[in-house]
């Protein structure tokens, strides 16, 4: 017997993110945690206070539901986002925008070197590049390389095989740019400079079902969970299983 989460096609189908998009918005539980999510992005982008704000990788997600001043954007030709381009050629001119953010993204990209230099390039001074990603912790590596279908590399190689956009990836790529090879990534984009790295999230999307399984727990109880979360946060290195990491042009 098949559920509702039992998505007929492949995953680098265009009917597949748009499919899960509508999962995240009929799950109570896990569009809260995109909430939560997205504020820290909002904050974000309006604490620079001018240049466009760009997300990446929009398809699967809503984040102009609830910041209408986004330019939204992905790979995919999709009906619900604004423009459709590589993350590594961005049509945007030279200190252009303010922030630019993405959710579960960098992982995906083939190559995040030319990705970096195009933020590099389009990002105002005191632009800020805002990104959530899975984590390089103890729990995420023992969930991510067991659990979960995307490979999780942390002594991989920089790149990853171009063609594929969501079936191609390797959930470590946060880590091996801006922490396993952190005095490469200050060479090579001497204008980016890493603000933060926060690891968090330990159950939340587990909880959630994320898009492949019912929540496993009522809308209800999410503040509950919220704040047990919050009293573990001193153990984020251990146990979250996403980073959120905020890069600034300087």
């Amino acid at each position: 017997m098949f559920s509702k989460y039992d998505i007929p096609y492949s995953l680098d189908d265009p009917k597949t993110t748009l499919a899960h998009r509508e999962i995240i918005l009929q799950k109570p539980f896990l569009k809260r945690l995109y909430q939560d999510w997205y504020k820290i992005f909002i904050e974000t982008s309006r604490a620079v206070g001018k240049g466009k704000y760009l997300e990446i990788g929009s398809g699967g997600g809503f984040l102009k539901d609830e910041f209408p001043e986004v330019i939204t954007s992905d790979i995919m030709d999709l009906p619900v986002v604004d423009q459709v381009f590589s993350a590594e050629a961005m049509p945007f001119k030279e200190n252009e925008l303010g922030s630019i953010m993405m959710l579960n993204v960098f992982h995906h990209i083939p190559k995040p070197y030319l990705f970096l230099k195009e933020a590099e390039r389009t990002l105002i001074k005191g632009g800020k590049i805002i990104m959530v990603e899975p984590a390089n912790s103890a729990l995420g590596r023992f969930i991510y390389k067991r659990f979960h279908h995307e490979p999780f590399e942390p002594g991989g190689p920089r790149e990853i095989k171009a063609g594929n956009p969501l079936s191609n990836s390797n959930q470590a790529l946060p880590f091996i740019y801006f922490e396993r090879d952190l005095d490469l990534f200050k060479k090579e984009f001497p204008h980016l400079k890493i603000n933060s790295i926060k690891y968090h999230s330990p159950f939340l999307y587990v909880l959630s079902g994320g898009v492949s399984r019912s929540a496993m727990f009522p809308y209800f109880m999410y503040g509950f969970f919220k704040g047990f979360e919050k009293l573990l946060s001193p153990l984020g290195k251990q146990l979250g299983l996403f980073c959120t990491v905020e890069i600034e042009k300087i």
